[in-house]
């Protein structure tokens, strides 16, 4: 028996424990988003008291992706590993700490499913292989950098430079792009969006987005290739027209309060990912390039 059957084989087992592990990296991706900008926090405080020369004055302890334990922000009290499953532990608590019963955010098991169900989907779509494993990656990533964005309006470069890097290094052995077309690309999307906003701030004196956005296209561009850059701009826009117009009609949002644009270049860039061939070639045979 072939790899290629073996897979075929066991696809539905592939696709289930991938949707199980997706769930997990959930759970872990809540940590991640909340706890690196902190850490960030925690990183530029020290600093700036170690330029002025004065006593840092941060509580003692590790403070970090592993530690402390996982706690209640309210009692402090910690939170034992069968309150920690994915989904059902929320379910079970009824939403709320099982000490205090201060209420828990949905957004913790909404977080877990949503990751859950992409990396199923990519099981589903791309089966066993090196691409799907590479892809659940950026997915992952992509996640945790719109959360940390929405809440924040931050893109930390410890996760979108690594990003980077790791699309061009996965593009050495052709999985997505040629490895020029990635190098070519993680230029091109910092160049673009770079070119943009320097065009904006000297025309309005205002600036537009952050050099997170930047990185983060040129991410876009090491893992999928210069080529895809157009398609994701577009999607880009209009992911931000569609959610914007909602936010400012359902929400009756302020439309001069600045909306982050990296959720709508990880959107836009995990469309591309899955389907921008179809789309391509879809708007080719609309507008009478192909048959």
């Amino acid at each position: 028996m072939n790899a290629e059957s073996l897979a075929g084989d066991y696809a539905g087992f592939f696709i289930a424990l991938t949707t199980l592990l997706g769930l997990v990296i959930g759970s872990f991706l809540n940590v991640v988003i909340h706890r690196i900008p902190i850490m960030m926090q925690k990183e530029w405080k020290r600093d700036c008291c170690e330029l002025l020369a004065i006593e840092s004055q941060q509580e003692d302890g590790t403070y970090n992706l592993l530690k402390p334990d996982s706690h209640c922000p309210k009692c402090k009290t910690p939170i034992k590993p069968w309150q920690n499953i994915p989904i059902l532990s929320f379910l079970l608590l009824k939403g709320k700490c099982n000490q205090c019963s201060e209420p828990i955010s949905a957004r913790y098991p909404l977080v877990e499913l949503v990751t859950g169900l992409l990396s199923g989907y990519i099981a589903f779509s791309l089966g066993y292989s090196a691409v799907a494993i590479a892809a659940l990656l950026l997915t992952w990533t992509l996640i945790a950098l719109t959360m940390i964005d929405v809440d924040h309006q931050l893109l930390p470069d410890n996760l979108t430079l690594p990003l980077l890097w790791l699309g061009i290094l996965v593009n050495t052995q052709g999985l997505f792009t040629d490895l020029q077309s990635s190098v070519i690309g993680a230029i091109a999307g910092y160049l673009v969006l770079w070119s943009v906003f320097w065009l904006f701030k000297i025309l309005t004196g205002k600036e537009g987005m952050g050099y997170g956005d930047f990185k983060l296209l040129a991410a876009l561009g090491a893992w999928m290739g210069w080529q895809a850059l157009p398609l994701i701009i577009i999607l880009s826009s209009l992911v931000g027209a569609v959610i914007g117009v909602a936010g400012i009609l359902i929400q009756g949002r302020d439309k001069n309060v600045p909306i982050p644009f990296g959720p709508y270049l990880a959107i836009a860039g995990w469309i591309a990912l899955m389907w921008g061939d179809q789309i391509t070639q879809g708007y080719l045979r609309i507008a009478g390039f192909q048959n």
